[in-house]
């Protein structure tokens, strides 16, 4: 079992940045490749970001590359997603999610636990 807690969310401006940080507890962390996704008002929840096991590959939505960069620390245990340039529709719920598989994690379904979420509004 792993627990995932999400922090950071907030009210910014559009042009403004963010941090989000997920702490992770429970079974080893370095097993798991770690992912970002979000979900706005009436849409599906969509992938945002992923880093594997080792934090060695990242994979970006074609939306947020070269704005946002996710991170890890498997020593302190947690994923961090670094927001910059934010724009009105990045305005979501934010979730940070681990899944055991390797690959091109694309896909709710492809992870095991998720945390409750961040509230990320943008400003225009």
């Amino acid at each position: 079992q792993v627990q995932l807690v999400e922090s950071g969310g907030g009210l910014v401006a559009a042009g403004d940045s963010l941090r989000l940080s997920c702490q992770a507890s429970g079974r080893t962390f370095s097993g798991f490749a770690l992912g970002w996704f979000r979900q706005a008002p009436g849409k599906e929840r969509e992938f945002v970001a992923l880093i594997n096991k080792s934090g060695g590959s990242t994979l970006y939505a074609d939306s947020v590359k070269g704005r946002f960069t996710i991170s890890r620390d498997n020593v302190k245990n947690t994923v961090t997603l670094q927001m910059n340039s934010l724009k009105p529709e990045d305005t979501a719920v934010y979730y940070c999610a681990a899944s055991g598989l390797f690959g091109l994690l694309r896909r709710e379904y492809q992870y095991d636990y998720w945390g409750q979420g961040t509230q990320v509004t943008v400003s225009s």
